[in-house]
C-alpha cells in the first residue's frame, strides 16, 4: 500500500519508520527544507515518559492567568479576539481539576512509556546512536508549597501506573544533583523520576530521515500541503504548489498546522499552538552542571543535557503562529538557568529558539481514524512530542496496516471530542 505522511518531524518520521517496516511504500511530504525542522528542531529535549503530565492540572487556572498579569511573566495571553483561542481555553479549564488530571496523567503515561520503549527498539534496529542520549533521570523541582501539593498528585498517578519516583526534600534534592548545591533560589522538595532521559530530537529526526531515504522512503521537501481532497467517504488526494499527490492512505502529522488542513473536511482538531523558546548553552565544567534532566515547575522550564550543551526550554505564549524571537524571552530563560547553575556555562555563546507546540486542552495527543476511511491523524503532542513521537507512530502505523495496537488508544482518538 501506498502511504502519504504529511510532516517531517519525529512524529512523522516515527510513523514513516514503522509503515516502512510493514513493507509499505512511503512517502513524507513537509513544507520545509529537511527533517525536523519546526518543533523538533530545538525542544528542551527531554525523553521524560514518567514526567508526561497534562498542562491541564489544578491550581493552574488561577496561576496562569495571575501569571500572565505580571511584567515578564512565562505565561502570556493574546488580547486579540480569536474564538479558536477562547475554545481552546474554555476547554483547557474545564480539564482543570484533580479527577481529570489523574485520568489524562494515566492516558499520557500510558502512551509514553510505550514511546520509550518503542525509541529505544528503534534507535537498536535503525540503529540510530548520535542524537546526545542521556539516562540521567528528571528532577521535578517544587520552589512553594502548593507547587509542591500538585507534585504529591502526580506522584500518585505515576505509583498507581507502577513508575518508580519519589518526592524529595530539599536536602534530597541536592544530593541526587550536586550541582543544584550551588543554587541561588530556595527548593522546597522535588519529584524525581529516575528513569528518564533526555536527547536531542533533530539529531534524531536527521538520522532517522538519512536510514529511510537509503532504504527507498521517498521524501518531498519544499512541498507545502494546501488542501486534502476526497471522494465520497474516502480522500483522494492532497493538493499541493507541485499538483496533486495519491497514495491508498494518508497520515497527518503536521502539528500545529493539522487543524488548519483537516477544519475544512469538517474535523474540527482542538489543538492549539503554545509558543515557547529555548536557548542553548555550552557547557564548560561538567561538574558544576546538571548530569539529570530539571523541570522547574515554578517558571515551566526544563533544563537537559545534551552531550556538552545544556538546553532550556519553556514559556507559554497563547498568541498565534507567530515564532518571532523576542530577546526579553532569552533573558529570562538566562536567568532561569543562571539562578540554578551559576557556575560551568559558557552564556556568551547562546543559541536563541522559539517553536509552536501543538497542544490539546486535555494532554493526550489525537490518534488514528477520521470519519474518513483512508484519512489518519497523529496530532496534538504539546511539549511531548519527542517523548511519545515513536510510540504514536507504531499506533498509527498498526492502525493503517489493520493490525490492533500493542496499547489500549482509549482517551487518545478524536472520539473523546465527539470526533
Amino acid at each position: 500500500m501506498k502511504v502519504l505522511v504529511l510532516g517531517a518531524g519525529v512524529v512523522g518520521l516515527a510513523t514513516a519508520y514503522y509503515l516502512w517496516k510493514d513493507g509499505h511504500e512511503v512517502v513524507v511530504v513537509d513544507r520545509q527544507s529537511g527533517p525536523g525542522q519546526e518543533t523538533s528542531y530545538g525542544n528542551a529535549g527531554g525523553l521524560c515518559p514518567s514526567f508526561a503530565g497534562p498542562w491541564a492540572a489544578p491550581g493552574m487556572v488561577a496561576k496562569v492567568f495571575g501569571m500572565s498579569l505580571q511584567t515578564d511573566s512565562p505565561i502570556q495571553f493574546s488580547l486579540l479576539p480569536d474564538w479558536q483561542r477562547m475554545r481552546w481555553v474554555l476547554q483547557w479549564m474545564q480539564n482543570c481539576n484533580a479527577e481529570k488530571f489523574r485520568i489524562n496523567k494515566r492516558r499520557m503515561q500510558r502512551v509514553a512509556h510505550y514511546s520509550y520503549a518503542c525509541l529505544k527498539d528503534m534507535s537498536a534496529e535503525a540503529p540510530i546512536t548520535d542524537f546526545d542520549f542521556c539516562q540521567g533521570g528528571v528532577l521535578q523541582i517544587f520552589r512553594t508549597q502548593s507547587e509542591l501539593d500538585v507534585g504529591r498528585l502526580s506522584a500518585k498517578a505515576l505509583e498507581e501506573y507502577g513508575v518508580t519516583c519519589k518526592l524529595l526534600s530539599a536536602d534530597e534534592v541536592r544530593a541526587v544533583e550536586p550541582a543544584l548545591a550551588r543554587t541561588t533560589v530556595p527548593i522546597v522538595g522535588a519529584l524525581h523520576m529516575p528513569s528518564d532521559a533526555s536527547g536531542d530530537s533533530f539529531k534524531f529526526a536527521n538520522q532517522l530521515a538519512a536510514f529511510l531515504n537509503a532504504r527507498g522512503v521517498s521524501f518531498k521537501y519544499n512541498t507545502p500541503v494546501t488542501a486534502i481532497l476526497t471522494e465520497g467517504d474516502c480522500v483522494s488526494a492532497v493538493m499541493t504548489a507541485g499538483g496533486p499527490l495519491k497514495a491508498s492512505a494518508y497520515v497527518v502529522a503536521l502539528g500545529n498546522y493539522a487543524p488548519l488542513l483537516v477544519a475544512p473536511l469538517g474535523i474540527r482538531l482542538p489543538v492549539y499552538p503554545l509558543k515557547g523558546y529555548s536557548i542553548t548553552v555550552p557547557v564548560r565544567d561538567r561538574d558544576a552542571t546538571t548530569q539529570a534532566s530539571i523541570m522547574d515547575e515554578h517558571n515551566k522550564v526544563m533544563i537537559s543535557r545534551l552531550g556538552d550543551r545544556i538546553r532550556a526550554g519553556g514559556m507559554a505564549e497563547l498568541t498565534g503562529y507567530s515564532t518571532d524571537l523576542k530577546p526579553n524571552r532569552k533573558a529570562l530563560l538566562i536567568r532561569v538557568v543562571q539562578s540554578l547553575f551559576p557556575e560551568g556555562l559558557d552564556f556568551d555563546d547562546v543559541a536563541f529558539w522559539a517553536g509552536l507546540r501543538p497542544m490539546t486542552p486535555d494532554g493526550p495527543p489525537i490518534l488514528g481514524k477520521t470519519r474518513w476511511r483512508n484519512l489518519l491523524l497523529n496530532s496534538g503532542h504539546g511539549s511531548n512530542g519527542w517523548t511519545q513521537c515513536c510510540g504514536t507512530g507504531k499506533i498509527v502505523a498498526d492502525i493503517v496496516h489493520g493490525r490492533k495496537p500493542s496499547i489500549d488508544v482509549d482517551g487518545l482518538t478524536l472520539a473523546r471530542f465527539g470526533g
